[in-house]
């Protein structure tokens, strides 16, 4: 269910399929790196102003499904026009400042974003940019994404199913929000 803020701001509407708390897990994969699979959180979350912050932390998992050890932290904010065109700044725990731009798919949530502006530290692996895509299916957000390096062409890298984190409080909250008149029992509910 996409649940629109009271206090959203306006231009952001399109982006509300993203709004919250995210966790999950993905496939990691990329030439010189460990493969692996890894576990993500990510939350979007706004102000009232005209963008979403955005932040992820992933990290590796063990065969049992365990946190072994960070993998990535991203942290950026998120905007978009009136002609559904998005615009990301990231900066990622590795030394590396993205600008990203895509846009919003016609009547689906979906958002393609190509790295448009790399920086770098010194102190940063080699990396020229990336592609990635977002979608949200069936109440779940999904998204691979692509990289490439001076050695190695665009490709993909990571991809995550991420599954809405829901806060006893929203419980609370829809709950207040069911109308008077449901049926006691679980069964006329359906009929």
């Amino acid at each position: 269910m996409i649940e629109i803020p009271s206090d959203l701001h306006k231009d952001l509407v399109p982006l509300a399929f993203l709004l919250g708390n995210w966790a999950g897990a993905g496939v990691h994969d990329f030439p010189g790196s460990e493969k692996c699979n890894f576990g993500q959180e990510v939350t979007f979350t706004h102000d009232g102003r005209d963008f979403l912050e955005y932040h992820s932390h992933s990290w590796v998992l063990d065969n049992d499904g365990n946190k072994v050890r960070p993998l990535e932290s991203e942290h950026g904010f998120w905007r978009i026009d009136a002609g559904r065109k998005v615009e990301v700044t990231m900066t990622r725990d590795d030394g590396v400042i993205e600008i990203w731009y895509g846009e919003l798919a016609d009547q689906k949530p979906q958002i393609d974003l190509v790295t448009d502006a790399v920086a770098r530290t010194a102190a940063s692996q080699p990396y020229t940019g990336g592609k990635r895509l977002y979608g949200y299916v069936k109440s779940d957000l999904m998204w691979v994404g692509e990289k490439q390096t001076p050695e190695v062409e665009l490709r993909p890298y990571m991809s995550a199913h991420l599954k809405k984190v829901v806060t006893p409080e929203e419980v609370e909250r829809w709950a207040k929000a069911l109308p008077d008149d449901m049926p006691d029992d679980g069964i006329a509910f359906f009929k």
